[in-house]
């Protein structure tokens, strides 16, 4: 192809651009013209229309000394009217999407011609009757308004009369809900039609708001979602607690409505309420617990300036300990994961909300001591938290050999290396599957718990030189390498455990599995109609590790008041109803039976351990269970090599460590658990 031709090619998309806009513009350019000579009609027609009106609409009686003004008067006041609307941008404006700023700029420029035409007309010809100028005025705003806001209206009535449009139920009658029933009428294309509003303020019962009737409170939700055919309620109430949201949604819920929530009051300061802003209710919605409110002030005193280092950095506690961080001011945050794509979506985000930011992210894993050492040596981090470990239950329960390795092992390589590089704070993050545990990953957290109390045991008896360091393979990562023990003079780091229930939107979750389900179009599967769990949210349990590391003196185990715990199968079927389906009927629950290792249910503290209060009313300290750590540490070192020889048997050498783990105890056994029936209420 000849590079004229070529060029030919590459001209013919511009052109037809052009083209395009040229006739866009003429287009509009033809609607301003008309709506210019509709102007120059209306502003003197009105005037006219007043001096008919005053002599009692007979033109034959207009008398020849106000018509004949009015007359010499109306090509001037036309002039002046069209430079008045020019500069007021009347021929600018998209009146499609008319609104109160459009509305302001006629009401000036009326006010301002009416003033024009009082003046000039009776200091340069005569004075007019009083009527004159009042009727013309108004007749003149009405016209001018009228030609403007027309089409949004015929938009609006085409709209309202539309069949398709979906049926909606406004809940709150406040400056939101009156924000979003605006919002829903700006948007021309919404096939969406408020029908009715709901409000628990009887003062504003059978009044309306934007044309559309309040109907009653929360006790006429169903009468009225069936009376007007409603098919979506919108829930804009930011200012609800958590338990009148619950019992809102647990009202919608029974209906086969789509529920979408307005997340909170920073919309409403913003002024930022919008449909958009309108989220899908979750479950989280349905728990009806408040969050956990601490004054994180000291938190984030005590993280400022420091170098922090967050292992597992890129998991769903991980991350979310790294957002909270990284927003107060750390001298340096690192990040170390094994897993590199979350490593790297948790860098960019990072990076991009934080760009002053001294971040590093290291891709490794904590089994490596070598590793391990050489960041630590490198960068010396004050402050760690310990995110990283295997999670998931029915997985490690066929891999028990690697949740030994990862978390238990992990752990305790990992807390070595702070030990003996001058850490100031370890902090665990654990898990309520570590109480009474019956699976292998609640019995390697609990080793993960013995592990830091062994530690902390060990250093405040100024023995930190007697916690062997335990290899895979010896050599750079030996702490004591020039044989002084000067390493373990003068160990100061505090280890303690945050344990914490199951985490709503975490990678782990059971949430994400059932939507999944949902949206395949079921089944839904709950491994036991009776098994029930503590939850919270992500923010939540990283509030309370970033506390652990304030509150913490060395040793603790810190847990969290999670309120009453939750029935799996009623989070199942609450989850199909806010998709708009009914359980068991659109959407079938099947029930799988318990699988290995998991029980149904799970408690926050052993027994025997008690409660100790913090500041914080929601946030209790665990006694720890004593245990000879002398005989711990010397067994740690024999599971670590029967773990890595795979042994099938690791589950008898975890027994005999830990005197809480019944393996036995899962499955049908723990139905049977008297503990369970002291919990689940009907």
């Amino acid at each position: 192809m000849t590079k004229d031709k070529k060029r030919k090619k590459t001209n013919k998309r511009p052109q037809a651009d052009t083209r395009s806009g040229n006739g866009l513009h003429k287009r509009r350019s033809y609607t301003d013209f008309i709506l210019l000579v509709y102007d120059i009609l209306a502003v003197n027609f009105a005037y006219f229309l007043a001096l008919w009106l005053r002599f009692d609409c007979r033109i034959s009686d207009i008398e020849r000394i106000y018509l004949t003004p009015w007359a010499k008067f109306a090509p001037i006041y036309t002039v002046l009217c069209i430079v008045v609307f020019y500069l007021l941008r009347l021929y600018k404006g998209l009146w499609r999407f008319a609104s109160y700023s459009e509305l302001a700029h006629v009401v000036i420029a009326s006010g301002i011609t009416a003033v024009l035409h009082t003046v000039v007309i009776t200091l340069v010809f005569r004075r007019m009757p009083i009527s004159y100028y009042m009727i013309g005025a108004v007749l003149q705003f009405v016209l001018v308004i009228g030609a403007r806001f027309s089409y949004r209206f015929v938009l609006l009535m085409e709209r309202n009369i539309s069949k398709g449009s979906k049926r909606v139920m406004l809940i709150g009658a406040g400056s939101a809900g009156q924000m979003i029933l605006r919002d829903i009428n700006r948007l021309g294309k919404l096939d969406e039609k408020v029908v009715c509003v709901i409000d628990d303020n009887p003062s504003k019962w059978h009044r309306y708001i934007e044309g559309v009737p309040i109907v009653g409170g929360r006790d006429d939700i169903l009468v009225n979602v069936e009376k007007y055919g409603v098919e979506k309620i919108y829930l804009a109430v930011p200012g609800a607690t958590a338990g009148e949201r619950r019992d809102l949604l647990n009202i919608c819920k029974e209906t086969d409505c789509e529920l979408k929530n307005l997340p909170g009051l920073y919309q409403l300061a913003s002024g930022e309420v919008r449909v958009s802003q309108m989220k899908n209710v979750s479950v989280e919605d349905l728990l009806g617990r408040e969050p956990i409110r601490a004054d994180m002030e000291d938190v984030f005193r005590f993280l400022s300036g420091k170098v922090v280092m967050v292992t597992g950095g890129g998991g769903s506690i991980g991350s979310e300990l790294c957002r909270q961080i990284a927003a107060h001011n750390p001298k340096q945050l690192i990040i170390f994961d094994i897993y590199e794509n979350n490593a790297y979506d948790i860098q960019l985000e990072l990076r991009e909300k934080y760009p002053d930011l001294d971040l590093v992210v290291m891709i490794g894993s904590v089994r490596d001591s070598r590793k391990l050492f050489e960041v630590f040596e490198d960068y010396r981090p004050q402050i760690v938290y310990h995110a990283a470990a295997h999670k998931h239950v029915p997985l490690m329960e066929d891999s028990p050999c690697e949740a030994i390795k990862n978390n238990a092992i992990g752990t305790y390589k990992t807390a070595y290396a702070a030990m003996v590089h001058g850490c100031e704070r370890f902090v665990l993050i654990s898990t309520d599957k570590a109480v009474n545990p019956t699976n292998i990953m609640g019995a390697s957290k609990r080793l993960c718990e013995m592990v830091i109390q062994s530690f902390d045991t060990k250093i405040k008896a100024g023995q930190a030189q007697d916690i062997p360091q335990l290899f895979t393979h010896e050599g750079f990562e030996n702490a004591d390498r020039d044989g002084t023990g000067e390493v373990f003079r003068n160990v100061k780091t505090e280890f303690v455990a945050v344990r914490f229930g199951n985490v709503l939107g975490s990678n782990g979750s059971v949430i994400p599995i059932f939507k999944k389900q949902i949206e395949k179009g079921g089944p839904v599967t709950v491994t036991h109609p009776d098994i029930i769990r503590y939850f919270m949210t992500i923010p939540e349990a990283v509030s309370l590790v970033l506390l652990a590391g304030t509150y913490a003196s060395g040793g603790e185990i810190f847990v969290l008041d999670m309120g009453s715990p939750v029935k799996i199968d009623t989070l199942a079927r609450n989850l199909i109803k806010l998709s708009g389906y009914k359980p068991d009927v659109d959407i079938m629950v099947e029930y799988t039976g318990l699988r290995p290792g998991e029980k149904l249910y799970e408690e926050k503290l052993m027994a025997e351990e008690g409660l100790k209060k913090t500041d914080n009313e929601l946030i209790h300290i665990g006694c720890p269970i004593p245990f000879d750590v002398d005989i711990f540490l010397s067994q740690l070192e024999t599971l670590m090599m029967e773990a890595y020889s795979n042994n099938p048997d690791i589950r008898d050498f975890v027994a005999d460590m830990i005197s809480t783990y019944h393996p036995e105890q899962s499955g049908e056994k723990a139905q049977k658990d008297a503990t369970y029936k002291k919990l689940v209420t009907e």
